[in-house]
């Protein structure tokens, strides 16, 4: 079991990375609690449960036919580094949220199901870092691959509610210090994460 606590703390800081970020669900989870309720919000961020099934299956299945190519998997882990640090700037640049008046029209859970299927976030997270890390965790075992899917979402659909919470209470959250620091903290560490992939990459390579 005490193999498996690194996938589960890697899942969680990716789930509550995904789920805090400025992007286009998000987007759709503060403006349906702005017009709507917290309710409406809430409904929007448990979208990805829906939505990435299909998208998780498929990655697995493609990486677990080219699991045997270590120059495939080396690709894919430079490739992934490459993913997450776009995602550490991402979060370190981030200087909040501003709603707009169209952006605050936005509605339905529908609407949030479709912007999550067809936004390149998902399958690039899964094609590049998901799958091939829940693969190396299922050579554990069972359990630390489970914790690291358990994680991910949880995190995601979880953080992502209490972003809804805290802006029911008050717009001014979006703007906070608390808000910005901890996902510019979030990119540090994602920054961490994208170098050990570089590192799994290059041992892929034969180069460590």
């Amino acid at each position: 079991m005490v193999e498996s606590i690194p996938f589960l703390v890697s899942g969680a800081i990716f789930g509550l990375a995904a789920g805090i970020s400025p992007g286009p669900l998000l987007t759709l989870v503060i403006s349906e609690t702005l017009k709507h309720n917290r309710k409406a919000g809430i409904a929007v961020a448990t979208a990805p449960v829906l939505t990435d099934v299909p998208i998780v299956l498929i990655s697995l299945y493609i990486l677990a036919k080219l699991s045997q190519s270590h120059i495939v998997l080396g690709t894919i882990s430079i490739l992934g580094a490459l993913f997450i640090g776009y995602l550490a700037y991402e979060s370190i640049a981030a200087r909040g949220i501003e709603m707009t008046a169209k952006e605050i029209g936005i509605k339905s859970l529908r609407r949030g199901v479709i912007t999550n299927f067809l936004s390149p976030h998902p399958y690039l997270f899964w094609v590049m870092v998901g799958a091939p890390t829940v693969l190396k965790a299922y050579e554990i075992n069972f359990s630390s691959a489970f914790l690291f899917i358990l994680g991910f979402y949880f995190f995601l659909v979880g953080s992502k509610i209490a972003v809804a919470l805290m802006v029911d209470k008050s717009r001014a959250f979006l703007k906070s210090n608390a808000y910005l620091y901890t996902i510019r903290l979030l990119g540090v560490i994602l920054l961490i994460l994208a170098i050990l992939f570089v590192r799994d990459g290059l041992k892929f390579f034969g180069v460590l």
